[in-house]
């Protein structure tokens, strides 16, 4: 079904499916619970959404809080993005890192990524298409973030296009995580 690639952040992979195209175009199946499950992989899914952006729009670090913290896969089914998940898991040895990698319609390549985690993007043209897939409901009152430039990641733009709400999260090394690794 698809080739999970491990990224340096523990539980969080890129999934690359299989493409089938021939002269009418392309036919890509981006999620199959049994493949998902047969991985160890959250195979519940309970929303899905997706956000069209342009070039150099910045939407994160954004993640909910416990109890309504979710899993996410996310893909770009137009244009290309800049993806960052940033780990926020006490005693993860990974703390405070974060992998980055291109999500784009041409690779067609996903990233699932675990409970705990920042996740945000840079788009790279005008209208990309980014579509998410999470296991639990949107919650207003656990909704949050960190400040998208203080993950140590080096962004694709200098002239970012942020949200107010964006722009006002707590820098990551300020922010005290109710997450825990597990």
């Amino acid at each position: 079904m698809f080739e999970l690639k491990p990224t340096q952040l523990k539980g969080c992979f890129e999934l690359q499916p299989k493409v089938f195209e021939d002269t009418r175009g392309r036919f890509v199946k981006v999620f199959h619970a049994q493949a998902f499950k047969a991985h160890g992989l959250e195979s519940n899914f309970v929303e899905e959404y997706y956000s069209v952006s342009n070039n150099n729009v910045v939407r994160g670090m954004h993640f909910q809080l416990p109890p309504m913290d979710h899993v996410k896969v996310v893909y770009c089914v137009q244009g290309a993005v800049l993806d960052v998940v940033t780990d926020l898991r006490v005693g993860s040895p990974t703390y405070g890192r974060s992998t980055v990698i291109e999500l784009s319609s041409v690779k067609v390549n996903s990233l699932y990524i675990p409970k705990g985690m920042a996740h945000g993007f840079c788009s790279l043209c005008d209208n990309s298409v980014m579509v998410y897939k999470v296991s639990s409901a949107y919650s207003p009152e656990q909704d949050a973030g960190i400040l998208w430039n203080s993950v140590g990641v080096e962004w694709p733009t200098r002239q970012a296009i942020l949200s107010e709400r964006d722009q006002t999260f707590t820098p990551l090394d300020r922010f005290v995580s109710p997450f825990s690794y597990e």
